[in-house]
């Protein structure tokens, strides 16, 4: 099939994967603008945990995508000024949710009381994940979108797209608050937007919100060296002594809504941590997690509307980096990826 090279492509979102996608698509030499409704990492972006966690629990239709993960973050380390991720290893333990990755350790207490010193009351096995991290995904995300116009991007932000223009069934412009923008290409990645924007291009995507609880504490340097994900807490600390925890929005009961899980996850942190009776809430919110239905992310052609892309998936930090490098070279060389060979969007529209 003959391919023509994209003129100018339109990335509709200024999260992580779109800052990704505009990054990667730029330093191939692509014309890229990328159009923001809000603000930079306005959404859930903002309120990730951000946690770079490539293990699964089960089979893994993603397998190939999420092996290649943390190698694309340590690439794009070495490449965007400013970029950052903390390799400080993940430890686990209670959970019980059977997630393990090929480089999973498990340690004794003695080793566990090594990494975590802080802990009242180390568990007597965990596991440990040396090779993942954490980021600060907003800082990223800006990093990125930085790097994208170094190499040329355009970035408007608070710039709402009010629909497309399809000739031919094909995309040639998205229509903005700003005006009429002529494209070739135009890549959905507005996380939880994703679905009203492939809607108007007469493609229902199943592409859920789904909640959960972001907290920043004020806390002592110190009391976190790596990732914790126990039955307790799900916690990591910034080196200024941040205090990041993040939980699963259960219902709309009053014990369960943000500021009561902030102050209930903060006595668990107290009870578990030596050293953290002083830390405070900072900051509480819920991010909306673009969930597709089956849970495999959506990426690929929209097979109805030539030039039209998607890009959606949960979790979003995890798969910036790799979704960017091999969405970006799917839309330039027009030959698809194997490792996205799960992810189309045409399993949605038969």
């Amino acid at each position: 099939m003959n391919h023509e090279k994209p003129q100018h492509i339109i990335v509709i979102g200024a999260g992580i994967v779109g800052a990704s996608l505009a990054y990667h698509l730029a330093s191939k030499g692509e014309k890229v603008t990328v159009v923001e409704a809000g603000g930079i990492a306005c959404g859930v972006t903002g309120t990730s945990f951000a946690w770079i966690n490539t293990s699964c629990a089960g089979p893994d239709p993603i397998a190939a995508l999420r092996g290649g993960a943390i190698a694309a973050w340590r690439r794009l380390e070495t490449q965007v000024p400013g970029l950052s991720v903390r390799w400080h290893g993940a430890l686990s333990y209670g959970t019980q949710d059977g997630r393990v990755s090929p480089e999973s350790l498990l340690i004794d207490r003695a080793r566990i009381t090594e990494l975590e010193p802080r802990l009242r009351q180390p568990p007597e096995q965990a596991i440990f994940e040396p090779e993942q991290g954490a980021l600060d995904a907003v800082a990223a995300t800006h990093a990125l979108l930085a790097a994208a116009r170094a190499l040329g991007a355009t970035v408007r932000t608070h710039t709402p797209v009010l629909g497309f223009v399809v000739q031919d069934a094909r995309v040639t412009g998205v229509k903005t608050v700003a005006g009429l923008m002529n494209a070739d290409v135009v890549v959905l990645a507005a996380g939880t937007g994703t679905a009203a924007l492939a809607q108007m291009l007469g493609a229902s995507l199943p592409i859920h919100a789904s909640p959960a609880i972001f907290m920043r504490y004020q806390a002592p340097p110190g009391l976190v060296h790596s990732i914790i994900s126990s039955h307790a807490m799900e916690v990591r600390q910034a080196e200024d002594g941040t205090m990041l925890a993040a939980e699963d929005y259960l219902d709309d009961a009053p014990e369960n809504q943000p500021a009561a899980m902030a102050q209930r996850t903060a006595s668990a942190i107290r009870n578990e941590l030596e050293g953290a009776e002083a830390i405070a809430p900072e900051f509480v919110g819920i991010g909306l997690r673009p969930m597709p239905a089956d849970g495999v992310p959506i990426v690929g052609h929209l097979p109805q509307v030539e030039g039209a892309y998607v890009c959606a998936m949960h979790p979003g930090v995890v798969l910036a980096a790799i979704v960017g490098q091999l969405a970006s070279e799917e839309i330039v060389t027009g030959e698809p990826g194997s490792a996205l060979k799960a992810c189309r969007p045409a399993r949605f529209l038969a």
